[in-house]
């Protein structure tokens, strides 16, 4: 059973959900909900929403969209031979009316039907049209009377014809010319770029953070909390602290220990571990701090330990009130809502049902937060949205038949029968998705691939050999990147493939789907085998795991040893690879402090005289950012001996190698330029961006060094993989397999972790994140 607001109903079919999806027909009288677009900010559209819009779309549509309206019910409920003559006489009307009625309707142009009065006139037509679609079956049924659309309009014309009672003239004074193949667009232009705004957060007034931070002084928290405080918790920041003191948990980087010191300097004797307010809270940000790690909902039980685990006595009653409260969601899987809300049947055995409701596993509860609640149903209906919206019989056969390999024509071929496909593969795998869009584009067809990050933009468009078919994600969703948007909001493409699946979280994909029209085919492509999205969910692999589409598992392996190397990790095999050109290297440390040193002496020295590879192209990967060998301690050694400086611009020089981190989740590497007034100047792979002087500190890092997962979706020629004693804890399968196969040339592991490096391969890859996806996408329509 899913809560929802507004009193929606858990798993209802996709077409009856006004909140994410519309008819699945390629045309209807009304564009749905989807393909109105969204501006970013929101993940879904609300079912009032959708009716508002709706209701004012006909008021303004007066009968034109009543006629409309019964155009697509006769095509739905079949029509005799009065009806379809009718109808096609009605669509001409309407066409003629929508080309003259501008001049008509200012010179006599009725008056204005209110709300109600438009509502009952729809009412009462739809009531007349009832009754006489009811009699019409109690007589024989008229040859063609289950034909509609274009069939149906053909067939009225023949009659009308043989009736006499229009001349065959009149069916071609002015023919329907015939579709034109559409053509690509040639590319824009390319026009120098101005520099890029980071974007700015959109903080509170200083007044407010003012009055934030005198609440803050009465309780003695850190005034440093005032801004985030108030950015949080909007104009009433200053109230809703002194009546609930733990709100300031919804402060990022507030622990439930800081909140509660706060709350006892406010409250004094009021305070107490089982205060509503405290367990709400704590609800609250136990499901955030999830989602940071990936989750979109938690298993019941496991809020109620950790709620135990923070002195509330009563844990079921601390979930019953967060849940009543609004704070979090309730979700049943894995028993039938039928099932489970069927009441016994009167003298039924009740030691004998209890023997049957112990034999079924027992149901899951998960308690989740409402924005990936919605964002994870929406995404389900919208997958189902585009399965069963597209054209499912186009021929492709002879673009598949040029392709350069098995796997790639397979791919082609399953996109023409299909409205959303799943691909599997390597980096060499790559040039399949690159292959499809070459063909489709050859085909006519609006076809562009999305990947994650400005590297694979790049890898991409060589691929393709068009530089206008590749963009990132980020700059798709935005507008600054593609084709822009049609004049219903969507999307204007024919085929999207996003590669890099893995790193898709489940908001950014929901955003995505929504902005895709009927029709629009859609292919996941990526590697299973690598660290998945920054944001919470696991879109990709819920995907693969509810067999909601085809799949197709590329055939091409990845060359050379590094691709060896690589394949062996995926199955959970270390092996020793042939390196004759010293493309793998491990070189062996005994602690933190030599694993740094052998580190910059690699990117410094060795990597260019052996290898031919210079200090710039050369990436180095770490387990994470703290510790004697993370990315902090790594970017200061490689700094001092690459381009030392005194850090006059924030901690930077001119010529430092950084990452951009403008949204949590996507990071953008560039090298500092220069620094002034407006900020600091980054170059980041030939785009200007230049970075608010208050935003620096916050979201610009060096770069010589990243963690896998900041490196994720990206390659350079050659990668040093630090693996530090200390570092044995944070290893995993799919880390490796992701740090180790970021290098294209090259890859040098600083090795000091003995046997867990074996250890972290060789275990199974568990599902390391709590979703709801897979469940929604195998539910029954």
């Amino acid at each position: 059973m899913t809560a929802l607001p507004r009193g929606e109903t858990p798993g209802s079919p996709a077409a009856d959900d006004d909140s994410v999806v519309a008819d699945p027909s390629p045309s209807g009288p009304a564009p749905s909900p989807e393909d109105e677009g969204h501006d970013g900010g929101e993940g879904s559209t609300t079912a009032d929403d959708a009716a508002g819009a709706a209701e004012t779309e006909d008021d303004d549509s007066g009968t034109s969209g009543t006629a409309e309206a019964a155009e697509a019910g006769a095509g739905a409920d079949g029509v005799t031979d009065e009806a379809a003559d009718e109808t096609a006489g009605t669509t001409e009307t309407d066409g003629t009316a929508t080309a003259d009625g501008a001049v008509d309707g200012a010179a006599a142009a009725p008056a204005p039907l209110s709300e109600a009065e438009a509502e009952l006139a729809a009412q009462r037509e739809l009531r007349e049209r009832i009754e006489k679609r009811k009699a019409e079956k109690e007589g024989p049924i008229a040859a063609g009377a289950k034909l509609s659309g274009q069939a149906a309009d053909l067939l009225a014309a023949v009659r009308a014809v043989e009736s006499g009672e229009k001349p065959a003239a009149a069916f071609f004074d002015s023919p329907a010319p015939a579709a034109p193949r559409r053509a690509v667009p040639p590319p824009a232009p390319v026009r120098p770029r101005a520099p890029e705004q980071a974007p700015a957060p959109q903080g509170a007034s200083p007044e407010a953070v003012a009055a934030v931070a005198a609440v803050l002084a009465e309780g003695g928290a850190p005034g440093a909390l005032a801004g985030p405080a108030a950015e949080a918790l909007g104009a009433q920041a200053p109230d809703a602290l002194r009546e609930d003191p733990w709100q300031l948990l919804t402060v990022p980087g507030v622990r439930p220990e800081q909140a509660d010191g706060f709350a006892r300097a406010m409250l004094g004797a009021e305070c107490g571990p089982d205060d509503e307010r405290r367990t709400a809270a704590l609800v609250g940000w136990l499901l955030e701090r999830a989602a940071l790690q990936g989750h979109t909902a938690l298993d019941a039980t496991v809020v109620r330990a950790a709620l135990a685990e923070r002195s509330v006595t009563d844990p079921e009653a601390a979930v019953q009130y967060a849940v009543a409260e609004g704070v979090a969601l309730v979700f049943q899987d894995g028993q039938d809502d039928q099932e489970s809300e069927t009441p016994a049947e009167p003298g039924e055995d009740a030691e004998g049902g209890a023997e049957d409701r112990a034999g079924q596993e027992p149901v899951q509860v998960l308690l989740g937060l409402d924005r990936y609640a919605l964002a994870e149903e929406s995404l389900a209906d919208g997958l189902a949205r585009l399965v069963n919206a597209c054209e499912k019989d186009a021929d492709w056969t002879e673009p598949a038949s040029a392709a350069g390999s098995p796997s790639a024509a397979e791919l082609i071929r399953a996109v023409a029968a299909h409205g959303l496909v799943a691909h599997t593969g390597g980096e060499a795998a790559r040039a399949e998705p690159a292959a499809l869009i070459t063909a489709a584009r050859g085909l006519g067809l609006r076809a562009l691939g999305a990947v994650h990050s400005v590297d694979g933009r790049r890898r991409l468009a060589e691929a393709t050999g068009d530089p206008s078919a590749a963009v990132t994600l980020a700059g798709l969703l935005s507008g600054a990147e593609g084709p822009g948007r049609d004049e219903e909001g969507a999307i204007a493409i024919d085929l999207l493939v996003v590669l890099d699946a893995p790193q898709l979280d489940v908001e950014t994909a929901a955003i995505l789907v929504e902005s895709l029209a009927d029709g629009t085919r859609l292919v996941l492509s990526g590697d299973p085998g690598v660290l998945g999205s920054a944001g919470a969910g696991r879109v990709f692999a819920d995907v693969l795991d509810a067999r909601a589409c085809p799949q197709i598992v590329s055939r091409t392996p990845d060359p050379g040893p590094i691709g060896e190397l690589v394949s062996g990790i995926g199955i959970g095999e270390l092996n020793q690879v042939a390196a004759p050109g010293k493309e793998v290297v491990i070189v062996p440390v005994r602690d933190a402090g030599e694993a740094v040193h052998r580190t910059v002496q690699l990117v410094a020295d060795s990597v260019p005289r052996a290898i031919g590879v210079p200090s710039a192209d050369t990436q180095v990967i770490t387990v994470g950012h703290g510790g004697s060998a993370g990315t902090r301690a790594l970017n200061t050694a490689l700094k001092q001996r690459l381009n030392p400086g005194p850090g006059r611009f924030g901690g930077f020089d001119p010529g430092d190698r950084v990452v951009h981190v403008p949204t949590p989740g996507r990071t953008v590497p560039g090298v500092v330029v220069s620094a002034d007034a407006e900020g600091l100047h980054l170059d980041c792979a030939g785009t200007k961006v230049v970075v608010p002087k208050e935003r620096v500190e916050s979201s610009v890092r060096h770069g010589w060094a990243l963690s896998a997962h900041q490196a994720a979706g990206m390659r350079w020629p050659a990668v040093v993989v630090v693996l530090p004693g200390d570092a044995a804890q944070g290893l995993s399968r799919s880390w490796v397999y992701t740090a180790f196969s970021r290098g294209e040339r090259h890859l040098s592991v600083v090795h000091g972790v003995d046997q867990a490096l074996q250890r972290a391969v060789a275990q199974s890859p568990a599902q390391e994140r709590t979703t709801r996806l897979r469940t929604l996408l195998e539910a029954p329509a």
